[in-house]
């Protein structure tokens, strides 16, 4: 591995550029449009940077990255840190309301912005105080305003960079906001070092990316996840990243997998990121491909647990496992995972190496192998802070350990098993349920698509289990059958006391669960039933 020594000189955005300096003509990136070759993508990289250092940007100033994935995404990106700058990479999916508390939040300076999404920025900024300087548009639907600037004619107008910003890995690299599953998201603050520590440790460490491959993944890369997925990772080791404008449904997916889109030109990907969710739905879709349709070698999973019965039924279809991991936008990567020769399906796997993880119980000690405890994890990955929250920042980042939200149990042969979120655990006659437990066992019904399993508050006061179930389109069950299959599944303490069948499921743009919101359904619903 190479050697990063902390508060030396470097700058995450030329380190890609210089290890992909001897293949100019290879494609790092293949969108809807076109491809871009590394050569291309170095000389816009700088191109960006030498254009945002001609608005006056300064060192650590933040600009906002608001953008579908496409060639221009790693461009902005990487040409915003060559510039000492400090890209704001957000959600696509949010609101005005929501763009514009990150404005605010961020001081952001100048915005890059896709013209599909331009409208909702618009709209942001006139709730917002706050004025950026400039906002530049990729591939704009509309004629642009006079504070608004085309991406290509802001790059040609631009001298290329010679030179990037003296930046150390200590120093402020990129933010991400957090999913914002609970309150407002926090901009979580991650230096130049720590896409290379991800990289190196799980990119190389444990997927053992090769220059040979070409890497899809469904998660975008706003997200912590497919940002290593679709940039970090594959320039590390000069691989191609298929990229993807639209939503990961099943049939979007398939196209790309097999190489059908007119920029793919019959290249396939080799590598695929997805989340469980979005693997539930292909295995239920009517245009799966075929085995060897496909030329997938290695396919990765996070977001959520992945059941055991996914990843079997996947791998009997496509004869590749489902290599299942936890990260976590606070650690940028995955640090807890199973490996491409070493999977336990039920489980997420073992310590990435270069990771170190405790659990631990309700009075900061350890717990026990075998039973649930807070999982805390040591990393050289971690994020700096949350920026301007200082309790979050204090609670979440513990001296040298992140503090993740899960509760996790450690197994017999060394590998964790997922119990659900700190918030999400129950207690039923005074025992732990893990709704994951439980929502695993439910989607092992031939008819089950999805579940999400909650505590609700019974007459007597006690917490007991309730479901929702998302039914396979033409399917049908009903609640006794459900709750005699878990029961035959499970002990008899965990099976649902009551079940309610659901068209969908509240979740993030991660494809995260959002239980809470169950949760808070059931209240109201409570409440007004009480008059």
């Amino acid at each position: 591995m190479t050697a990063l020594i902390s508060g030396q000189p470097f700058n995450f955005a030329q380190h890609m550029l210089t290890l992909n300096a001897g293949r100019p003509d290879k494609a790092a990136f293949l969108d809807d449009v076109g491809a871009l070759t590394y050569g291309q993508l170095d000389e816009r990289v700088r191109r960006l940077a030498g254009g945002l250092r001609a608005l006056g940007l300064k060192r650590e100033e933040r600009v906002l990255l608001l953008m579908q994935d496409g060639n221009d995404w790693p461009v902005s990106f990487l040409g915003a840190m060559h510039a000492g700058l400090v890209p704001v990479a957000v959600n696509t999916l949010l609101t005005a309301d929501d763009y514009a508390y990150m404005l605010e939040h961020s001081r952001a300076q100048a915005v890059l912005v896709s013209g599909a999404l331009l409208p909702t920025l618009t709209a942001a900024l006139v709730k917002s105080d706050h004025e950026v300087q400039k906002v530049i548009v990729s591939r704009p639907a509309a004629p642009l305003h006079p504070a608004e600037v085309e991406f290509e004619a802001f790059l040609a107008a631009h001298a290329p960079a010679q030179k990037a910003a003296t930046t150390s890995g200590d120093d402020p690299g990129f933010w991400l906001y957090s999913s914002g599953s609970t309150g407002r998201p926090k901009g979580t603050v991650h230096s130049h070092a720590n896409p290379y520590w991800t990289a190196e440790l799980y990119g190389k460490g444990v997927l053992a990316l090769t220059e040979d491959d070409v890497c899809f993944s469904a998660a975008k890369l706003f997200f912590a996840y497919g940002l290593g997925n679709g940039l970090t990772f594959p320039m590390t080791v000069g691989a191609t990243t298929v990229l993807m404008g639209e939503r990961p449904t099943p049939d979007a997916t398939f196209k790309r997998w097999l190489g059908a889109t007119d920029t793919q030109a019959g290249v396939k990907p080799t590598v695929f990121y997805g989340a469980p969710t979005g693997f539930a739905g292909m295995l239920a879709h009517p245009n799966l491909p075929a085995r060897d349709a496909v030329a997938l070698r290695l396919v990765s999973s996070a977001g959520e647990a992945l059941p055991a019965d996914l990843g079997e039924r996947f791998q009997r279809h496509f004869g590749v496992d489902i290599v299942d991991g936890i990260g976590s936008t606070e650690m940028l990567h995955i640090f807890l995972s199973n490996r491409p020769d070493a999977v336990r399906y039920g489980t997420t796997g073992w310590p990435v190496p270069g990771y170190t993880v405790e659990l631990r119980g309700e009075s900061g000690g350890p717990v026990p192998d075998g039973e649930p405890g807070d999982l805390y994890i040591q990393g050289p990955s971690a994020a700096m802070m949350y920026w301007g929250n200082r309790d979050k920042t204090r609670e979440t980042f513990q001296g040298g350990w992140t503090k993740s939200g899960d509760k996790y149990v450690k197994n017999a042969d060394g590998t964790y098993t997922y119990s659900g979120r700190s918030d999400d655990m129950l207690k039923v006659s005074g025992i732990y349920v893990s709704p994951f437990e439980v929502e695993a066992t439910l989607v092992q019904h031939p008819a089950v698509l999805e579940a999400a399993v909650i505590g609700v508050i019974d007459a007597d006061g006690l917490t007991k289990t309730k479901a929702f179930v998302v039914l396979k389109p033409g399917a049908e069950t009903d609640e006794a059958a459900l709750k005699a299959f878990v029961k035959d599944k499970l002990a008899p303490y965990k099976y649902p006391r009551q079940i309610e069948f659901v068209e969908d499921l509240p979740k993030t743009a991660t494809g995260k669960i959002q239980r809470f919101k169950l949760r808070d359904q059931e209240k109201q619903a409570d409440a007004k039933a009480q008059g």
